[in-house]
């Protein structure tokens, strides 16, 4: 449990930069300000190389409190995200205001794209993190020494922490407040907040696609085509070596060397990115199984509890549009809220999937799941 070493407050510094999310910044912030309305005493300082206000994402104009260098000393420093990463360097002043306040911190965390700052400046080497599943593939590319886990919503490693994107920010500044001061007051301020104190399932559930890289060749883009015209076809493997016209040896290995997957794994990527998509649209369980491929509902099932982490009518509960969200949340009535952490509406087979087998509770009794810690 993290406590302040300076006086009685807990001296949190949130660092921003031009072009900083402004989501990013607010979400953890309100996490921390509602738990101070609840008894715990965080104090934020907002800061900034150099000490100079930011301009956000949004174009909005934001004054900071002081300047992020070897004087500023935090408990829990978090390092925000911004649409400028990772396309372009880290500046110095940025890589050298983030190694000073490492230096002094007990708790270094990023929201976000903030993983590629922490990990230019080199605190993530040996270390595992996550970052937005827009960008994982990027950080793990630009930051071999950094080991990426593209689905976590949020990661912890030692004293280093990393977020997903935006919004899971919210789920970080929770963890943190729940190190602090006990999963009972974490959940309260979920509920004040209207969040999930345990999002149900990774980030991957938002990624559009979990399909590899295009191959560069052409027997090998053929193949790809013909899987995506027709996911629910014969798609064995003798069958795609056929048409590549090579052995089905020889194409798994042009497989692994150019999508970093066997054939098989692609076929069943295929169909699952098929039977998502048909989910979005509205189609039943049973009948985006049938269409992509899976035969079953309960195939397609344990592919979505694998590659998301949530059942598909879990999955189709909350990516309904929102339209149809509200007149739901207006039929249930203003008083009528479904348990925290709870799946929601999932009824069947698909809520007790998405339950811990224990009965609701998961990792080190908070009921909430936690981050492996090394």
């Amino acid at each position: 449990m993290a406590t302040a070493r300076r006086g009685s407050a807990h001296r949190v510094g949130i660092l921003v930069y031009d072009g900083v999310k402004l989501l990013d910044v607010a979400g953890p912030s309100e996490v921390f300000s509602e738990a101070n309305l609840m008894g715990a005493d965080y104090r934020l300082v907002l800061c900034s190389p150099g000490g100079e206000g930011v301009v956000t994402s949004t174009g909005m104009r934001i004054p900071v409190d002081a300047a992020a260098d070897r004087t500023a000393q935090f408990d829990t420093v978090l390092v925000m995200g911004g649409d400028i990463f990772p396309g372009r360097p880290v500046g110095p002043e940025l890589l050298a205001a983030v190694r000073d306040l490492a230096e002094h911190a007990d708790r270094m965390s990023s929201i976000c794209t903030g993983a590629f700052i922490l990990a230019a400046a080199g605190l993530l080497d040996g270390r595992r993190a996550t970052t937005h599943w827009r960008h994982t593939g990027t950080l793990a590319r630009s930051f071999p020494h950094v080991s990426v886990e593209p689905d976590a919503i949020f990661v912890r490693d030692g004293r280093f922490y990393t977020s997903a994107g935006v919004t899971a920010g919210i789920d970080l500044a929770l963890a943190l407040l729940e190190d602090d001061h006990g999963d009972e007051l974490a959940r309260r301020v979920a509920q004040s907040l209207v969040v999930f104190l345990q999002r149900p399932g990774g980030q991957s559930q938002f990624s559009p696609s979990l399909r590899g890289p295009r191959p560069q060749t052409p027997a090998l883009r053929a193949v790809f085509d013909a899987v995506a015209a027709d996911p629910a076809g014969d798609h064995a493997v003798p069958r795609l070596a056929a048409r590549a016209g090579m052995s089905p040896r020889h194409l798994s290995r042009l497989f692994q060397s150019e999508v970093g997957m066997s054939p098989a794994k692609y076929v069943e990527l295929i169909r699952f990115d098929a039977a998502k998509a048909m989910l979005d649209a509205g189609h039943s369980v049973t009948a985006a199984a049938e269409r992509a491929g899976f035969g079953s509902s309960e195939s397609l099932r344990r592919a979505f509890v694998q590659h998301v982490g949530i059942p598909p009518r879990a999955y189709q509960q909350r990516f309904r549009s929102a339209h149809r969200g509200a007149a739901g949340e207006a039929r249930r009535g203003a008083g009528d809220v479904a348990p925290w952490g709870s799946a929601d509406a999932d009824t069947g087979a698909d809520a007790d999937a998405a339950r811990p087998a224990d009965g609701g509770t998961s990792g080190e009794g908070s009921g909430r799941r936690r981050p492996a810690v090394t």
